[in-house]
């Protein structure tokens, strides 16, 4: 998939993510409008680009102690500061956010899995095909 598709494609998730969220849980409102959903999932995309992959840089040591406990609070700081930036997207409360963070990572896992499959690690050491199929 071309990457100006693979990006509006995860913006796409993203939004949907924060919808289902917002669908979910009382506590988390996205200012009625779908221009705030597109620019808060605008916004978490970009954060989760570029300030996630920081965050757990520096908190690997954390993360090696926690068994990757830590790394559930990163997702959490992400979507809390998405929050912060983004006027019309509001999280009430600390277990919301617990819940958000779980909705948002299980949306974009679900896609990631069905819109963007990866390869068994077999079939990409073979190259995919079989010396014994027919060309």
């Amino acid at each position: 998939m071309p990457f100006p598709l693979r990006v509006l494609v995860a913006w796409a998730v993203d939004a949907a993510a924060l919808a289902i969220g917002a669908w979910i849980f009382s506590g988390i409102s996205v200012g009625g409008s779908a221009g705030t959903l597109i620019l808060a999932a605008a916004v978490y995309g970009l954060l989760a680009s570029f300030v996630k992959p920081v965050l757990k840089l520096l908190t690997l040591p954390l993360a090696i102690v926690t068994l990757g406990v830590a790394w559930f609070f990163v997702a959490m700081f992400i979507l809390w500061l998405t929050d912060a930036i983004v006027g019309g997207l509001h999280i009430r409360g600390f277990w919301t956010l617990v819940g958000g963070t779980v909705v948002v990572w299980a949306v974009g896992a679900a896609a990631d899995h069905w819109l963007f499959p990866k390869k068994s690690s077999l079939k990409r050491m073979i190259g995919g095909s079989s010396r014994f199929s027919r060309a």
